[in-house]
């Protein structure tokens, strides 16, 4: 089943000073209309009370919720879905528990695990990086560059990918034009003086 992905992610984090019921609310009167949790801080009952109270925000504004990781939430919180980050996680036994009309992300980090999880068939779209260095989510995997999305034009793929990692303005038009789908940031917005304006000029890049 097709479902809605947007080509704008944006990715709350743990920074000190703004919560992140703060940085939705912000990111939502600015316009973003695809949020996703990412909460790595929090046991899982502080969790369930957070997500519901972003849930919301988002359903004032008719944003789509997508929580990380926490796939065994979704019966208790009012989310469309979850991302997994975990690279060796079961993703179709993540389908089978969470149910069709939820959406699906994976994260891949090469062509041969983009394509295998295409492969599975079950995941709605994947996120792809890192495009550059990022503090966000500290990894030593290869930076991808734009060289390394370009590569992308070459494989037979049919979901969504979205460029992730360390994403700055001034580098999502070349990568619109490198044949993915859509970005996500986190760092670059929710780090900013103005995080508000900060989504507008993403947006208008993507849209």
């Amino acid at each position: 089943m097709k479902k809605y992905i947007s080509k704008f992610h944006y990715l709350t984090q743990d920074i000190t000073g703004r919560s992140h019921v703060q940085q939705v609310q912000t990111a939502c009167e600015a316009g973003a209309n695809w949020i996703q949790y990412r909460c790595m801080s929090k046991p899982e009952d502080e969790l369930i009370d957070e997500i519901n109270e972003i849930a919301a925000i988002c359903d004032d504004w008719g944003a789509t919720l997508i929580i990380t990781n926490h796939y065994e939430l979704l019966d208790r919180v009012d989310a469309q879905g979850v991302h997994i980050e975990d690279f060796d996680a079961d993703l179709v036994t993540i389908r089978k528990v969470i149910g069709e009309d939820k959406t699906l992300g994976a994260s891949a980090t090469n062509p041969d695990d983009l394509l295998i999880i295409q492969s599975l068939g079950v995941v709605d779209y994947c996120g792809y990086g890192p495009f550059a260095h990022t503090d966000t989510k500290p990894n030593d995997y290869t930076l991808l560059g734009f060289e390394g999305y370009r590569k992308l034009e070459k494989l037979p793929l049919d979901i969504p990918v979205i460029a992730v990692g360390g994403i700055q303005l001034q580098d999502v038009e070349l990568l619109l034009k490198t044949g993915v789908y859509g970005i996500a940031v986190s760092g670059a917005i929710n780090l900013s003086p103005d995080p508000a304006a900060a989504v507008k000029a993403f947006y208008r890049k993507v849209y």
